[in-house]
């Protein structure tokens, strides 16, 4: 039988993603499509399965290592070449030249492979390739010299890595450098200073007085969930960098709510539930495409503005660990028993925490719904690089004066909050105006 490596197959953009899980062991006997381990990002888990039956003979990873595409998981003994994932294309052999698919079939990266001949047949290659040093001169204040974990780290914590004294190899920033930076502006509230004068933010926030709350009463300590905790790094990033602004609206949904009432019947036989989630799917598509500005990203200069011709909206879901942003992708493109299908099955995957890389990517603009909750509005924060969010609150029946009488009408609450570096209040106030317009009568969406 064949010995083969298994790697981290493609999981989108990310990189370094940590390992929270190692779920089989060597000499352990596994299925194709089996776990093999566990990874988390930005706001999702994820699972790496086996592309092959047979046996583990060595676990290349543990629990807290960063991966990427490519990195090694383990080495297996492929006791089936016949039971193979769909996504591979081919089960490697101990032949260097593996043979070429059939005809008509696309080439596919195999996700298990031979050991590399560079390993003289051994496996067990360095997971990571470590970066030679810089050389001096090319070292500067404009790019500091840090690896991929440590921007990412900073990333998290807002840390302008140019106002980070490196204490690695030739000025190399180190893990240990960016909470020693942090912890200091925390404690003293400023930054410290380094020898090279140097422009951009940094952290600069007093910190919060420690207090021992168990000398009042009784107290629990409970540790955030770890969904809680990378949400929480990528609000708290998006608060400090984004100067954001909310516009409140109401939109008269009762003709849209009758409508929707009247497709239960259909929904029903098409075992599908349209909630006024669906609706405001469509919506938000109609109104993106009316105002291209909320449709769009600042570039990393902040000098120009992305605008994108594709209507993937972002729509928050509650979870047992906390809220998650899986993406419902060509809006605009899709009837709404088509949307109200994938909006309860990527619903669904989201609170069973079976969200792949890909289903959290992509987003242009984000939908966060209070409505089957409650409250009357709320200020959403903007989902960076995204320019734009709306927030919905519960419906209400409220009073309406019309034709000289008082009549009952269902009113939406919604709002919405922008990036006032790309957006103004006047261009705000004409989207929420304009979403409100269709809302109130969704015929309005054919034209």
């Amino acid at each position: 039988m064949a010995i083969s490596i298994v790697k981290v197959p493609d999981i989108g953009d990310f990189k370094e993603v940590g390992v929270i899980e190692v779920i089989v062991k060597s000499g352990e006997s596994i299925k194709v499509n089996q776990p093999l381990i566990t990874l988390e990002s930005d706001k999702a888990t994820m699972e790496v399965p086996s592309p092959a039956t047979g046996i583990v003979k060595e676990v290349l990873v543990k629990m807290g290592d960063k991966v990427s595409e490519g990195t090694l998981i383990l080495t297996m003994e492929v006791t089936d070449l016949g039971v193979v994932a769909p996504t591979t294309s081919e089960i490697a052999t101990p032949s260097l030249s593996p043979p070429p698919p059939p005809a008509g079939v696309p080439t596919v990266s195999p996700v298990i492979s031979p050991p590399s001949p560079v390993s003289s047949g051994d496996p067990r290659q360095p997971r990571f390739s470590p970066s030679p040093p810089l050389p001096a001169e090319t070292l500067s204040v404009a790019k500091p010299h840090a690896g991929p974990a440590v921007r990412h780290l900073a990333r998290e914590l807002g840390v302008d890595l140019t106002r980070v004294s490196g204490h690695g190899r030739q000025g190399r920033v180190l893990k240990e450098d960016v909470t020693t930076y942090v912890k200091q502006v925390m404690t003293e509230g400023t930054a410290p200073v380094l020898a090279v004068p140097l422009t951009g933010g940094g952290l600069g926030i007093p910190p919060i007085p420690e207090i021992d709350f168990s000398k009042f009463g009784e107290i629990e300590t409970r540790p955030l969930s770890r969904i809680k905790k990378l949400s929480g790094a990528s609000v708290y990033r998006s608060w400090l960098n984004v100067p954001q602004v909310t516009q409140f609206d109401e939109a008269d949904i009762t003709e849209l709510e009758e409508f929707r009432k009247n497709l239960a019947e259909e929904a029903n036989q098409r075992k599908v539930k349209v909630t006024m989630l669906t609706f405001l799917l469509k919506a938000g598509a109609a109104a993106l495409k009316q105002f291209p500005e909320f449709n769009a990203s600042l570039d990393t200069s902040k000098e120009n503005l992305i605008l994108k011709h594709y209507y993937h909206i972002g729509v928050a879901v509650e979870t047992p660990t906390g809220l998650v942003v899986p993406v419902i992708r060509e809006v605009n493109h899709k009837g709404l028993f088509d949307l109200a299908a994938e909006l309860g099955t990527i619903s669904q995957k989201a609170r069973d925490g079976k969200l792949s890389a890909a289903d959290m990517q992509g987003a242009s603009f984000t939908i966060s719904s209070l409505g089957g909750i409650g409250g009357t509005a709320f200020t959403p924060i903007v989902n960076a690089p995204e320019v734009a969010i709306l927030g919905v609150s519960r419906s209400q029946m409220q009073p309406v004066y019309q034709g000289g009488q008082f009549i009952p009408r269902l009113i939406l609450p919604f709002s919405v909050s922008y990036d006032h570096r790309v957006i103004d209040g006047a261009l705000a106030a004409r989207f929420t105006s304009y979403l409100r317009f269709i809302l109130s009568d969704v015929r309005r969406l054919l034209l």
